[in-house]
């Protein structure tokens, strides 16, 4: 297990410094980044004097080099030390991008915890409901709602619950407070925008486990110990839902890295100041550093993510070990 996780750590780096490489260079050497940093009133003297201070007037190696020392030991610029890990400075704001980010990160972070709950605790729930009752009048129902609020975008049950708890005034406008020191008024801020992201993410939970699990049930394993007397439940959740869970929590595992990274459309929504909202930003005024940064960052978690999921797999089911 630990040669497993070690190589796929490494191909992760790989991947990594392959993918900084790449949007390095699209970025920085397709365009000028001083003429974008420097605003609309800008001489050609104030774009040279930018060349010097971010060190543009190197080759683009040397900048790629300096940059990835940077993110581990630091970088000095003109406005500044940046401290490891370090993305620069952000054109727009002339703020350090990665604690920009991390300032970000925790109303994300919660926005992508809270709406995970939600979709796998209902999602699962009823999914499995839907498996242990197939062909019943439950399980049409439950597989046709899912069916037809898989196919609903949240920019559009978005503003729908925005006008229909918020504009009424039965919740109050969404917003994240910081947990550790409100945590009704955390939870309050953040409950409409979980249960709309969660809604589509439940739909396709649901069938995705319910498939599964049907899938399961014909295992031989499953009908063994069918055939030895087992009650149908305890057969039902313990043979034959723990081997459905391999494929769920492969895509979880994808899920969560991406909302992690940004729910961008969610946070756009309601407002929220998250790295998703954070990444809209950035395109919009074209503010390079930052979307280098955040597009590094959200990589990593994918990588981590994946590499999670892969080790997780021995703990859910033993045939994996055994392999």
């Amino acid at each position: 297990m630990l040669q497993f996780l070690l190589r796929r750590t490494f191909g992760a780096v790989v991947i990594l410094v392959l993918l900084s490489a790449f949007t390095f260079f699209v970025f920085f050497g397709a365009g000028d980044p001083a003429a974008m940093s420097c605003g609309k009133n800008c001489t050609a003297d104030n774009i040279a004097l930018i060349h010097q201070n971010l060190g543009l007037d190197k080759p683009l190696t040397t900048q790629f080099w300096d940059f990835i020392v940077g993110i581990f030991a630091g970088r000095d610029y003109s406005i500044g030390h940046c401290s490891a890990p370090c993305f620069g400075y952000s054109f727009a704001t002339k703020q350090d991008v990665w604690s920009t980010m991390m300032d970000r990160l925790p109303t994300t972070a919660s926005l992508a915890i809270g709406g995970a709950a939600v979709f796998l605790t209902v999602g699962l729930g009823t999914g499995l409901l839907a498996a242990y009752k197939r062909g019943s009048f439950l399980d049409k129902a439950l597989t046709s709602v899912s069916m037809v609020l898989s196919s609903a975008q949240i920019y559009i049950l978005g503003p729908i619950a925005l006008g229909l708890f918020v504009y009424s005034g039965i919740l109050e406008s969404p917003k994240y407070v910081d947990f550790t020191s409100d945590p009704a008024g955390w939870f309050m801020g953040l409950l409409l925008p979980w249960l709309v992201m969660s809604t589509i993410f439940t739909a396709q939970y649901t069938r995705m486990s319910r498939s599964t699990m049907i899938e399961q049930l014909q295992e031989e394993h499953v009908r063994t110990a069918k055939a030895k007397g087992m009650a149908s439940s305890y057969v039902f959740l313990r043979y034959a839902w723990r081997g459905s869970l391999i494929p769920i929590v492969t895509i979880l595992g994808m899920d969560l890295s991406s909302l992690f990274g940004g729910a961008m459309i969610t946070e756009f929504t309601f407002q929220l100041a998250g790295i998703g909202r954070l990444a809209i930003d950035s395109v919009t005024t074209l503010d390079l550093p930052m979307v280098m940064g955040v597009l590094i960052f959200s990589a990593a978690l994918i990588l981590v993510f994946n590499i999670i999921v892969d080790a997780t797999y021995a703990f859910i089911d033993p045939r994996v070990r055994l392999s």
